[in-house]
């Protein structure tokens, strides 16, 4: 079993940064891949970023490209969400998430709890 916890959510004025931080723990060595998505009141979960933990490979949602970094900290057993110029369509309950099989949406079993995050204009 994987746990993870995530943290960093507020509420900021557009155009502000956040970085959002999921510790992981348990069976940690299991895990091949990390992402983050969010869920936007009314809206259906979609995907933000995802990082290959062993290579560092990184992919993001087109929308989020060049705007959100995802990076880690294997040491901590850390993964971040770095969110630069946010504007209030990032407002949304943003989630952390591990795989232990493909990095693909299907395959992330575990879930954090979730992190608010609320920009206004």
């Amino acid at each position: 079993q994987v746990q993870l916890v995530e943290s960093g959510g507020g509420s900021v004025q557009g155009g502000e940064s956040l970085r959002l931080s999921c510790v992981a723990s348990g069976y940690t060595y299991s895990i091949e891949c990390m992402g983050w998505f969010r869920q936007a009141p009314g809206k259906e979960r979609e995907e933000v970023a995802l990082m290959y933990t062993q290579t560092g490979f990184t992919n993001y949602a087109a929308s989020m490209k060049g705007r959100f970094t995802i990076s880690q900290d294997k040491a901590k057993n850390t993964v971040y969400l770095h969110l630069t110029a946010l504007g209030p369509e990032d407002t949304a309950v943003y989630y952390c998430a591990a795989a232990t099989t493909l990095c693909v949406t299907r395959s992330f079993a575990y879930w954090g709890q979730g992190t608010q995050v609320t920009v206004s204009s």
